[in-house]
């Protein structure tokens, strides 16, 4: 049963999140892009594109033609699919098992933190390949607004080949994948514990009944998509970075040797602010992303539930 249920919710995840990402992508390769911008250089010793978010959907629309907003759109719903299916999936789980609870019943902050982030970082290094090329198409533009390194990546099969072809599976497919795990286990950490605490809070404080459960999951993504931006912010740069830069003929990266000197080199390079960079549209892509994802998540949770208990009803005439 247990298998069972991990299959029908890797599959109920996989499908939310895909479908979020499908609206989300083009805010994605602006957040890539800011991310990118002026790397490892102190303010004013770079030429900005890309002033603020809205002049930068206009920059990238006017030099690369509006679809380079959807650039990585296959490995990104791929990525979510290995992401999302794993994270939602193992966390779906554990609230049906009750693993997250207090022995009174309530939910458990520590508990709920810490089965989010083991199934974030499973989900994070499971998707990562996909992730990483996801970035390098991107990033990947007109050489008149080009920011970071350009792996001229056309295809997210060629891509993938290419990489394993030229370094192997650990420094091919999966370079840079401690950042991706990072990222995503300390995001998940903070969306899904904040997510199952306010869901809980507004029930138990009647600002909502457990009957308006759409309107819950609602509010809860959006809060939770707040919080979720801020602690992410500085990990989802690293991410980037590590997973963009320029590699020598054995895959090692030429910019950053690991996670922590990625995240030194940065701050010592461009501060604090640098670490922040793409803040803003983080948060306008990973907003809507988290509110979709899981209110599709949500959606198709009932409707598998439905149709199972129809099932059982008619099995049982």
């Amino acid at each position: 049963m247990c298998v069972k249920w991990l299959k029908m919710e890797f599959v109920l995840g996989a499908l939310g999140a895909s479908g979020a990402v499908c609206f989300t992508n083009p805010l994605e390769v602006i957040k890539t892009r800011f991310q990118l911008q002026g790397e490892l250089k102190k303010a004013g010793n770079y030429k900005i594109h890309y002033r603020n978010f809205a002049h930068a959907i206009y920059v990238v629309a006017k030099n690369e033609g509006p679809l380079a907003l959807q650039k990585g759109l296959l490995p990104s719903m791929g990525h979510q699919v290995f992401l999302n299916g794993t994270r939602l999936g193992i966390f779906d789980l554990a609230q049906k098992k009750k693993w997250i609870l207090k022995n009174d019943g309530t939910v458990s902050l520590i508990k709920s933190a810490f089965v989010g982030a083991g199934a974030g970082m499973l989900g994070g290094f499971l998707g990562s390949p996909l992730g990483m090329l996801k970035i390098h198409l991107q990033s990947f533009s007109a050489q008149s607004i080009a920011v970071g390194h350009q792996h001229n990546t056309t295809s997210t099969i060629n891509g993938l080949l290419t990489l394993y072809n030229k370094y192997g599976v650990v420094r091919g497919l999966w370079r840079g994948a401690t950042g991706a795990m990072v990222r995503i286990g300390v995001a998940s950490a903070a969306q899904l514990s904040t997510i199952s605490l306010l869901n809980e809070a507004l029930i138990d404080n009647g600002v909502l009944t457990k009957d308006q459960k759409f309107l819950s999951t609602l509010i809860c993504s959006m809060l939770g998509g707040i919080l979720m931006s801020i602690v992410m912010a500085p990990f989802d740069l690293v991410s980037t970075r590590l997973y963009n830069q320029a590699v020598d003929a054995k895959g090692r990266g030429l910019l950053y040797s690991s996670y922590i000197e990625c995240m030194t080199k940065t701050f010592k390079q461009e501060g604090i602010y640098g670490l922040y960079k793409g803040v803003v549209p983080c948060y306008l892509r990973l907003g809507p992303h988290v509110v979709l994802s899981m209110v599709f998540w949500d959606r198709l949770r009932m409707l598998e539930s439905e149709v199972s208990s129809r099932i059982k009803a008619t099995q049982s005439l």
